[in-house]
This record gives structure tokens, sequence and C-alpha cells, in this order.
């Protein structure tokens, strides 16, 4: 069964781009030229990815992100012509997987598309429970919950995921490249200031909780989940 694509762009030319060229791939698509249209598709649609420019009539592309991750993990790649990194760390902070900046080539769309998918297909056909406990902290990937001392903290899924990556080995000294790469699924074309304000985020909500483990710095390199010794 083909993969499903839902375009949420308002500028016909490029919607129409984007369509001919991955349904030509393979993808079966849908083109939504509104974000409210673009709620109304995704629901019933259901696609296995969406694409989501930011500036759209009706509802922007920010309000769509939002009501698409209170139902749902689906990927979500942003396409806008802004490119500034406020702009791209504002977008993967509230959930989205990928963010591409116009003008674009189809050819690295497609990329990104495939990669992805790749890592979410990846992702749902593990066999294995993705659930870590530690003293006050568990993380638990399949419900997507962060239970802090015993309380549910909302967490966005990047954030959720960069943590469970990193407690996935503890004491291990992870790059921003590494992280990049092996959390969000894909090159990343921007910089790696993204995983310091994730970082920054997951921090808030995490230290003095435990002194049994902490997210640690270690400079000129990277990041860790350091855990003591019990």
């Amino acid at each position: 069964m083909a993969q499903k694509i839902l375009i949420v762009e308002d500028e016909e030319n490029i919607a129409q781009l984007l369509h001919l060229y991955l349904e030509k791939e393979g993808y079966e698509t849908q083109m939504a030229p509104d974000g409210g249209k673009a709620v109304e598709l995704f629901r019933s649609f259901d696609p296995d990815l969406v694409l989501l420019d930011i500036m759209l009539p009706v509802m922007d592309g920010w309000s769509v992100l939002k009501k698409i991750r209170e139902e749902s993990k689906t990927p979500v790649i942003m396409l806008t012509a802004k490119g500034e990194t406020a702009d791209r760390v504002t977008g993967l902070e509230q959930g989205a997987d990928d963010y591409i900046v116009k003008p674009f080539e189809t050819k690295e769309v497609l990329a990104r598309i495939r990669a992805v998918l790749r890592r979410t297909l990846g992702e749902s056909e593990g066999t294995g429970e993705k659930k870590l406990a530690f003293d006050k902290l568990t993380i638990n990937l399949d419900a997507y919950e962060l239970l802090v001392d015993g309380k549910r903290v909302d967490t966005p899924p990047k954030e959720l995921e960069l943590l469970y990556h990193l407690a996935s080995s503890p004491n291990r000294v992870f790059t921003r490249n590494q992280l990049l790469d092996e959390v969000w699924g894909f090159d990343y074309f921007g910089d790696s200031r993204t995983v310091d304000v994730h970082i920054k985020r997951l921090r808030e909500k995490l230290e003095g909780v435990s002194t049994a483990w902490s997210l640690k710095t270690v400079w000129g390199v990277g990041y860790k989940f350091e855990v003591g010794p019990a």
C-alpha cells in the first residue's frame, strides 16, 4: 500500500509541483490550501506524513501542528520561506520532525521524507518495550510520557526522544551532530543549536529532581546522561 502524504501549502504552483513529484515517486497525496482544511484532511485522510507550510490562511502552520500533536505522533516536515534559526528551533520544539526552507529542491524534500519515514517506521516496528526508569524518573517512549517524581510532565515529542536516546546509553557522551542524526533521523542542514535548546528545556524539567542522575554538558564535545554508582 502506498504511503500517504498530506501537502499543506497555499501556493498552488508549489503544492502541484510537490503533488506531481511525490505521486511519481509512488506516494499517495492530498492537498490542503489552508490550515482549516489541513486539520479536516488530516483526520479523514490519515496520512503517514505531513508537509506543512507555516504562512497559511484560516489557521497558520503552528496552529495546525499543535492540533496534530494533540492527537497524533504523525511526522511533520515544515515548509516555509522563513530561514531564521529561531523559526527552525520553534518548529522543532513544537514537535516538527524536520524543517525545509524555500526555495528547495524536490530531491531534497524527497530525501527528507524518506529519512523521516524510515526513522518513524523503524520505531513503530520495534518489538521491545521503550521504557526507562531511574530514581524519580520514568521515560516511556511507547506512551510518549515523562514522569518526574511521580508526576506526568508535558514534554514535546522531540524532547522526550532526545532524553530517551541519551538515557538509553548512560554515561556515554554524544556529540551534537550525533544527536541530530540519531534522534532527528536526518542530516540536519541548519546549525546544532537545536540540540542546545532542547537540552535547556529538558534541564528546566529535570534539574534538582535526583542526585542519582543528571543531564551533563561535556564541554567542547556534547552531552551525556550521567548516572552515578548505586
